[in-house]
């Protein structure tokens, strides 16, 4: 059995009016929020981790990144739980397809909701196995043995040209007009192990602080509210939302 401890935070910043990220853990919903829990992971327990960074203009994305998570949680829910991983992430996709045409639905049948979208990030456990999945540009990564590796590619116009600064442009997202989303998908249970600290967060963390301070910070004790601040501190341009995850035997 696997021991997780969660502590998760979700912040405005200093420069936005509205938070337009959310985070889910497991059943809760987080916006302007901190919360902390712990898990225990049988082979017969199902969890999911998950956090979206809306986008769309005036409350537009906060609309798009609720949605999603509560599809999501729903959805995730009623999946079998000895289901193949292949068959695991087939369904995810078909799921990404449908909540994607829903967003961009609202958005043509309401000016209001016009081009709403949100990226999504998320570890799951089903059926034994851990798999991380990821559209947009919000990220996991693992700290293992004091190095800190992103297992999620952001899906932005910079990885796309190969260049070294991050850009806010991203290339896939559910809705936001974006008629061709995908998701990627896979399996991580054999990158991730105890003793390891994961870390889920929007680009509002990692586009004030880099992954070297983050890494040591994290290595220092650091939890998910500590980091929102330490973003927040360095000019809080954007909304930032954590989670981190302790994992023991």
């Amino acid at each position: 059995m696997a021991h997780f401890y969660i502590t998760a935070s979700s912040r405005v910043g200093c420069v936005r009016a509205n938070n337009e990220d959310m985070i889910m853990l497991d059943h809760e919903f987080i916006r302007d929020a901190v919360d902390n829990k712990t898990i225990d992971l049988s082979s017969a327990d199902r969890m999911m981790l998950a956090l979206a960074d809306g986008m769309g203009g005036h409350k537009c994305g906060e609309v798009a990144s609720s949605e999603v998570l509560h599809s999501l949680r729903y959805f995730f829910g009623d999946l079998p739980g000895n289901l193949p991983a292949e068959d695991f992430a087939n369904s995810i996709r078909k799921w990404l397809m449908s909540i994607s045409l829903e967003i961009n639905s609202r958005g043509i049948a309401n000016p209001a909701y016009s081009d709403m979208g949100t990226t999504l990030v998320a570890l799951a456990y089903l059926g034994g196995e851990f798999f991380w999945m990821n559209c947009g540009d919000s990220r996991l990564y693992v700290l293992h043995k004091g190095e800190l590796r992103q297992l999620t590619t952001d899906h932005s116009l910079s990885q796309v040209l190969g260049l070294k600064e991050h850009s806010s442009q991203i290339v896939n997202c559910i809705g936001g007009g974006c008629k061709d989303c995908y998701i990627d998908i896979e399996k991580c249970t054999d990158q991730i192990e105890a003793g390891d600290m994961l870390l889920i967060c929007s680009d509002g963390l990692t586009d004030m602080v880099s992954d070297d301070i983050i890494c040591q910070r994290m290595m220092d004790g650091c939890d998910a509210d500590a980091l929102c601040q330490m973003a927040e501190n360095a000019g809080g341009y954007d909304n930032v939302s954590v989670i981190v995850v302790h994992i023991e035997e």
